[in-house]
């Protein structure tokens, strides 16, 4: 096997699938996670509130997107955010959108059902007595979320929502539904154009591992810090 091995396309290719491919592809998983973060902050606050109409409309919300599969959910985007945003802006035809931005709509919103759930149980993690204490010094709701609450969940699950980071991370190769060019769709029109399909999809393979694995054993160091700072 390794006699018909050919490293050239991967020397040959390796601006390509790196500089294009990956960059997208770690782009797209940043500008995800840091939006569907502070969504499904505001969705798990949204939940906890006392607003039934809110709560019950951020806990469908919740469960439509973690019971669809993700590239149901890029093609559902993909069709009708067109008719979305005519709707919204009040154009007289359907406005189109880049890829780019749809895929970063719809990583964002999909992620923001997962990260409100994780966001929920830090939240409901933090004791009760820190709560009644802060409302007794006077504090707003808000005051003792933002200082008090917040920091104390954030904390308590970054391990998780590193995890979930990385889980996005690989959900990314799906974009390839949609024509764009991250990491695995470089490998895969290279390999097609050369016809070298054992060499690309193996360097795919190992470079996926090795910044997962790299990523998840130091989610286990910052678990471990944090075991020890309790």
């Amino acid at each position: 096997m390794l006699d018909n091995f050919d490293f050239g396309v991967i020397a040959s290719s390796w601006r390509y699938l790196f500089l294009e491919g990956m960059v997208f592809t770690i782009s797209l998983t940043v500008i995800a996670a840091i939006l569907g973060l502070l969504l499904g902050t505001a969705i798990a606050l949204i939940r906890l509130a006392n607003i039934p109409v809110l709560s019950t409309a951020a806990r469908l919300f919740v469960n439509l997107m973690r019971a669809l599969p993700l590239v149901l959910v890029i093609f559902w985007f993909y069709l009708s955010a067109p008719f979305v945003v005519q709707w919204i802006t009040g154009s007289p035809r359907p406005v189109l959108l880049d890829s780019f931005t749809l895929s970063v709509i719809t990583f964002s919103l999909f992620e923001a059902a997962y990260f409100a759930e994780i966001m929920r149980a830090g939240i409901e993690s933090v004791s009760k007595g820190q709560r009644s204490a802060a409302s007794a010094l006077g504090l707003t709701y808000r005051q003792s979320m933002n200082n008090i609450i917040l920091p104390q969940a954030f904390r308590n699950m970054l391990p998780v929502m590193l995890l979930q980071t990385i889980v996005l991370f690989q959900d990314t190769s799906l974009v390839y539904v949609l024509s764009l060019t991250d990491f695995l769709g470089a490998a895969s029109k290279i390999a097609q154009r050369d016809g070298r399909f054992v060499e690309m999809y193996l360097l795919a393979a190992v470079v996926y591992f090795a910044i997962c694995f790299a990523a998840s054993r130091g989610v286990g160091l910052i678990q471990n810090k944090i075991r020890v700072l309790r």
